[in-house]
């Protein structure tokens, strides 16, 4: 399920893993993406207090989860990881969940956080932004 095109949405985007959770936050009219807060990863309770908050503070419409795989598209731990983390994200909080393609998403977003002069402490936030805006830009290709 996607959001359509065009249409006013706020999304929430994250790039899950074992140690801390990146999240951005989107909209899907504006096509604009940026980079919001890191989660520690400390326990199953702890990411999903610290998720619910931000999801009543900002009351997304859809979630989007960055999908790790290989250089060449094949799966490998981390997959199942971020898939089995997106299938609860949708059990808990009854949300649409779209997975993104993240390949390279840490690459670009250090390379980003470096042009700008920026501390890497938000490296999993700004990564999170570059899966958003990876989605909101496909969106942006999609026919009406």
């Amino acid at each position: 399920m996607s959001v359509a095109a065009g249409r006013e949405a706020t999304l929430l985007a994250f790039d899950y893993g074992e140690r801390r959770i990146g999240v951005a936050l989107g909209n899907a009219l504006t096509r604009s993406a940026r980079p919001l807060t890191v989660i520690p990863n400390r326990s199953r309770d702890y990411r999903f207090d610290a998720i619910a908050a931000l999801l009543r503070e900002w009351q997304p419409d859809h979630l989007i989860v960055g999908l790790p795989t290989h250089p060449d598209g094949a799966p490998h731990a981390m997959t199942q990881h971020a898939k089995r983390f997106g299938n609860q994200l949708n059990g808990r909080f009854n949300l649409p969940v779209t997975w993104v393609d993240e390949r390279y998403s840490s690459v670009d977003a250090e390379a980003r956080l470096r042009e700008r002069g920026e501390d890497l402490d938000q490296l999993d936030a700004e990564a999170a932004c570059v899966i958003l805006q990876q989605y909101l830009d496909e969106l942006s290709d999609s026919p009406t």
